[in-house]
Order: C-alpha cells, then structure tokens, then sequence
C-alpha cells in the first residue's frame, strides 16, 4: 500500500539547504496529519448520521467536530508564526513553496471560517437542509485537506528538518495547548494514537510529557473509547496504547 505522504507526479520538493537534520518536524508533522485526514474525511459522514430533529446528537457531533475546526486552526496558526516567517529567512529558496502552503492555509481558514455558523446553528436546530450543507462544507474542506497535508510534509518539511532546531519544532506543536480543556486533551491523544501507525505512536507516546502519560492512562484512554463509542456506535474501536 502506497504511504499517503508520497509526492504526486507534477509536484516539486523545494531545494534543500546544505547541512545535517537539526530537528525531527517531519516525523511529528505526519502523526497529526493522519489525525487530520481521519478527521475531515469522517466528518461530513458524521454530520450525516445524525436524524434531523435530534438535536442531542446534532449538539454532540458539533462540539467534536468544532474542536477539531479549532485544532487544525491553532495548528495552522502556529506554523505561520513559529515556522515559515523562519523559512523564508533561512531558506531562501523555498520562499515559492511558502508561499503556496500559506495560500493553503488562506483557502483552509475561508473554509472553517464558512463553517462555524452553520455548524453553530446546525447544533441547535438539527435541521436536515442545514446539515445536508453542513456536510457538503467538510467535504470541500476535506478535499483542500488532501492535497496541503500531503505536500507541506512532502515539499517543505525536509527543508525545515535542516533549518530549524528541536525546540523550535517542538514549539510549534506545543503552539495554543492551553487554549483547550485539558479534558479534551488527553482524549484528543486517544485519537491522534489511534490514527497513526504502532511504531509512530510509541513515539509519539514516549515524546510527550509524563504527566500528560499518565492523565491518559488514567482517564484519557477511557475518555477516547467513550466519545469514539458514541460517535460510531457499533464501529470497533481502534486501539491506542
């Protein structure tokens, strides 16, 4: 099977700068990438099953799709300010490549942006014209989604491996944490665990502050099998760690 971070034809890496890997961005890009493309690819399906009138579930899945919305807007946000204003200064080259992963994340924020008010009222009224539109939004998404997820890690990652330092990376990653509820967290982990390979999640499991480990263990790892549970009745539920 065919990784999914593997460049299409037509598409080009930008020139990489001499010099050793300083950091592993890559790796860590790919783990909530996955998580990303199970996201938006479940999301419209998810806003389909909910009946029109139960606005109980219609409440439900759009909170969890809102925290995603606003995951992949921080995480977005990060990397305009902590990654490529650094590429373009270090890495001249790259500066075309820059400029379309921003235009990408330009039509990703248009999106969200349409999103949110419809998915608000959605929540409210469970209305099936609204939630029709609603889904249709996500995918819209999803298909923008598909493309930058694939060519920021393929194209411009490389470059930032060997220009920017592992604190710096790691920032960005760490980039609006405290903007969520640590409950929501250590169940969010459940769902970046489950999307990624065994071998990626131990190391994303092992990376992660003890702490936050052990949160997981304790209620984290039962919170994720909860909400997966209800979001997908009858699905098996992925594993973890």
């Amino acid at each position: 099977m065919t990784d999914f971070f593997t460049m299409q034809p037509g598409e080009t890496a930008a020139p990489l700068p001499p010099g050793p890997v300083l950091c592993g961005g890559s790796a860590a890009m790919r783990r909530i990438h996955r998580f990303f493309l199970w996201a938006y690819s479940e999301a419209p399906g998810l806003v389909r099953s909910v009946n029109a009138g139960d606005t109980a579930r219609a409440a439900y899945v759009g909170e969890v799709l809102g925290n995603f919305d606003k995951v992949l807007h921080i995480h977005h946000e990060g990397e305009d300010l902590l990654m490529y204003p650094q590429l373009e200064q270090r890495a001249p080259a790259c500066v075309l490549h820059v400029a379309q992963m921003l235009e990408q994340h330009r039509q990703v924020t248009q999106r969200l942006e349409a999103i949110e008010p419809l998915r608000l009222r959605w929540m409210e009224t469970a209305d099936a014209a609204a939630g029709n539109e609603l889904a249709s939004l996500y995918e819209d998404l999803a298909a923008v989604l598909n493309v930058h997820l694939r060519r920021e890690v393929t194209e411009v990652m490389p470059v930032a491996d060997r220009v920017m330092t592992e604190e710096e990376s790691k920032a960005i990653g760490q980039h609006g944490v405290k903007q969520f509820d640590k409950k929501f967290m250590v169940a969010y982990l459940g769902m970046v665990l489950a999307t990624n390979p065994p071998a990626d999640r131990k190391e994303l499991f092992n990376e992660i502050p003890a702490p936050v480990r052990l949160a997981y263990k304790l209620v984290g790892r039962r919170m994720y099998r909860k909400q997966y549970a209800t979001l997908f009745p009858g699905r098996p539920i992925p594993e973890t760690l």
